[in-house]
Parts: C-alpha cells; sequence; structure tokens
C-alpha cells in the first residue's frame, strides 16, 4: 500500500504543470539584471509617458489593464490558451494598443512557458517562480512568423520581466525595453480567457 500511494504522488506531481526555480533572476546576462533592477522605474516613466501623451480613449483602456494586483494562482490554473493584446509605451509614441492575437501557456520539460502565436511578432519563454504572487518571465521575441528562439540563444531577442497573474482569467506579462524591435520604454501583453 505505501509503494502504491508514493507512486500516485510522483504521478500527481509528475503531472502538475511546474514553475521553473533557481535562475531568476541570477541566470539572466548581466543586461537583463540590469533591466529588471531598473523594472519599478522604467514601468513607472513609461505609464507617466503614455497617460499625459496618448489619446484618451487607449490611456481608459491602459487604466483597465493596468487595474489589479497580483493574486497567486497555482500553476495548472494559467495552463491553456488566451487571447493577448500587445500595449507599448512610451518610446517611438507615447502608447500603442494592438487588437488580440494568440497566446497559449504550456508545461515542457523546464517549467511553464509562454508564447505568442500569432501577429507580426511572436515571443516565447519561461516563467520563474520569484516566491511572490508574480512569476518571472525568460524569453525572446522575433520579428516575423518564424519561431521565437530560447532565452539567451541570440542576446538581441532577449526578454526579461514579470508575468502579473489577476485572477484565473486575467494576465499580465510586463517587460522593460521588450525586443525585438525596442521601440518603446515598456510593454505590456495582456491575456484574458
Amino acid at each position: 500500500m505505501k509503494a502504491v500511494c508514493g507512486l500516485l504522488v510522483g504521478l500527481a506531481l509528475a503531472a502538475a504543470p511546474a514553475l521553473a526555480d533557481g535562475r531568476f533572476p541570477q541566470g539572466l546576462t548581466p543586461i537583463d539584471q540590469a533591466r529588471l533592477a531598473g523594472f519599478e522605474s522604467a514601468r513607472q516613466a513609461a505609464i507617466g509617458v503614455a497617460r499625459s501623451g496618448g489619446d484618451p480613449a487607449d490611456v481608459a483602456v491602459l487604466e483597465q489593464v493596468l487595474d489589479g494586483e497580483a493574486t497567486a494562482q497555482p500553476a495548472a490554473a494559467l495552463a491553456g490558451d488566451w487571447r493577448c493584446r500587445l500595449i507599448r509605451l512610451g518610446g517611438i509614441l507615447p502608447l500603442t494598443i494592438y487588437g488580440d492575437f494568440r497566446c497559449r501557456i504550456t508545461d515542457d520539460a523546464a517549467g511553464l512557458r509562454l508564447q505568442k502565436l500569432t501577429g507580426s511578432q511572436r515571443l516565447a519563454g519561461t516563467l520563474f517562480d520569484t516566491g511572490s504572487a508574480r512569476l518571472g518571465y525568460a524569453g525572446a521575441a522575433v520579428a516575423g512568423a518564424g519561431q521565437p528562439p530560447r532565452y539567451g540563444a541570440e542576446p538581441g531577442s532577449n526578454q526579461v520581466g514579470y508575468l502579473v497573474p489577476l485572477g484565473p482569467q486575467r494576465l499580465r506579462l510586463e517587460m522593460p525595453a521588450a525586443a525585438p524591435t525596442r521601440d518603446s520604454d515598456f510593454d505590456i501583453l495582456e491575456l484574458r480567457r
């Protein structure tokens, strides 16, 4: 009986999605560690630019996207298909809001992975346990329909940031100076079910 219980627990743990741990942010490049060190100031500055220079209708959408605080969610609740839209703050324009795309969070051997599957820019990355409700993100992006490389394979395409779970139906991926184009100061990928 003891062996059967041990086997069942092992199978349950193997089947459950898991977050990667142990190398965020320490395993990131020095440039990306510096981007995360300046995360809060970059975020606040970009939001200020968007609020002061964005179209009022777009600013209203941004305020809705920014509403809510991080709430811990089980990893299994994050897996699945999501609608997502990219919001660019600062840089070339004060605020740009794109239409909906398709995103997916899956479990692979490295843990939970996030992918933006459609649109002219794709991204893919791994989510990391940070010991708080928000999750670390290390990934890469590519312009065009190609497959994004793994984080670190092409440093110019690296992305880092935090996934902020707002509940089982809504998430925000927040990234300072996101690749591949770096034509904005801060990007938010809003995910909704």
